[in-house]
């Protein structure tokens, strides 16, 4: 009787997928237009356009940015598009909202953007660990995204995992 270790794990056909790994490099910045209101509570036309025409955007090259009003006022739309037409030449994604929809919206690109071809037929692990801020939504898109191809989908390690689907018999 032969007493080697057999790592049945590595010998199956079990893929990991690892969100962290398709985390995208850039700095995430948080812009914060209260700074742009008169007395902090009112957006006025003229100086907010003055304070965005002379504001230097290259700040921003490859950045995430996430717009902000930290300040207790209305915000008209038109000031967050206006913002906008500024910063899309230089950042690689803008939202009016927190870090947190940032993230949401980065994942949703790019789980949008995943090829799963390599993924037909096969059982799935989606790895639970991070340490990078991956938003729950981004899971819930990619088990979306897998499960009309994939055979079985599981969350957290190879040595411990939690099966969430199994195609039907």
């Amino acid at each position: 009787m032969s007493d080697e270790i057999v790592n049945r794990v590595a010998k199956s056909n079990l893929i990991t997928i690892d969100l962290e790994d398709l985390y995208p490099k850039g700095t995430r910045t948080v812009f914060d237009i209260a700074d742009w209101l008169f007395e902090g509570l009112i957006l006025k036309e003229k100086d907010f356009r003055e304070a965005v025409e002379n504001h230097n955007w290259n700040l921003y090259d490859g950045h995430y940015v996430a717009l902000i009003c930290s300040a207790d006022a209305i915000i008209p739309s038109w000031a967050y598009m206006l913002i906008t037409t500024k910063l899309a030449p230089f950042a690689k994604k803008i939202v009016a909202g927190d870090l947190e929809l940032l993230e949401t919206a980065i994942f949703h690109d790019i789980i949008s953007n995943l090829n799963i071809t390599e993924y037909e037929g096969k059982p799935i692990i989606i790895k639970g660990c991070s340490d990078k801020p991956i938003p729950q939504t981004a899971y819930l898109q990619l088990i979306e995204k897998l499960q009309p191809v994939v055979k079985s989908i599981m969350f957290g390690e190879s040595c411990s995992t939690v099966p969430l689907y199994k195609v039907p018999k």
